[in-house]
């Protein structure tokens, strides 16, 4: 992994090959719509053509973890394989794994998800700041030691997500917002960016109106577009003057062009002059 941050590889990646975000989603019902067996041989013929459509061409792949650990050990397996070619192909991996704990065992995940020789590693992970902001900074440092980034939920799009994220402490705050302001503390004086980002769904209304991004210094990530519900107009009206920090995510509508990294590409490709259109990009 390259000493240079995290925050200032994105912004290359994305003002070179635009803002977008591609998840890789492997569920049963995505195999199927490819002519797959949901098993590890499907699995890895779904990822690895993913990649090889899309790590050329996109900034940044996410693959959602849980749909590789679901298989065990050999699912985690293709998981790496799939970080070192978004890796080898020039795009950007987060891989989405929205771990949380505390103590060693956080240190324990930040080994393994920002850990200089770990496989599982990619540029960016997500992770849960439920059990406290604080819990998170083994994960922090370390990612900080090796050049990756952390993407933090703050406003998910879950509507069980607003009993936790919605409520308000003390001070006046919600708990969204707190955890917004850690983020905008460890990003401040960030050039070009931060390398701590957060996690706003792209389908949560009055992000704008109710909770302050504007000293974030640093990446939101917005999953939904597409099959979600949200499309790259919704953009503007949910993140407002932050939208120059938006990267989008897209799973579901790219995917489901595929099994042909033709299809793949022309979908991405669309999602991509659909949300750089929107951002102005």
């Amino acid at each position: 992994m390259s000493a240079e941050s995290f925050g200032n590889r994105l912004r290359t990646t994305t003002s070179a090959r635009g803002p977008l975000c591609v998840g890789i989603d492997p569920h049963p019902a995505l195999l199927a719509k490819w002519g797959l067996d949901d098993d590890v041989a499907g699995l890895e013929r779904f990822t690895l053509t993913t990649v090889e459509a899309l790590a050329g061409q996109v900034a940044v792949i996410k693959p959602q973890a849980a749909f590789f650990e679901r298989f065990g050990s050999a699912g985690v397996a293709v998981l790496e394989k799939a970080v070192a070619g978004i890796r080898e192909g020039g795009a950007l991996s987060i891989v989405d794994a929205k771990r949380g704990d505390i103590g060693s065992t956080m240190a324990a995940y930040a080994d393994a998800f920002a850990g200089a020789a770990s496989p599982l590693a990619g540029d960016a992970v997500t992770v849960s700041p439920f059990l406290g902001f604080g819990s998170l900074r083994p994960l922090l440092d370390l990612a900080a030691r090796t050049g990756r980034g952390v993407f933090v939920l703050a406003l998910t799009s879950n509507p069980e997500g607003g009993q936790v994220q919605h409520a308000v402490n003390g001070d006046g705050r919600t708990v969204a917002q707190t955890v917004i302001d850690a983020v905008a503390a460890e990003n401040a004086g960030a050039q070009p960016l931060g390398s701590v980002g957060v996690v706003v769904g792209a389908t949560v209304t009055g992000v704008g109106r109710e909770h302050d991004l504007s000293a974030l210094n640093g990446p939101i990530l917005a999953p939904g577009i597409g099959a979600q519900g949200a499309t790259a107009d919704d953009l503007k009206a949910v993140f407002g003057p932050a939208l120059g920090q938006v990267l989008p995510n897209s799973s579901r509508e790219v995917l489901g062009a595929g099994p042909t990294v033709a299809g793949l590409r022309e979908a991405a490709s669309r999602t991509l002059e659909a949300v750089s259109s929107a951002l102005g990009s």
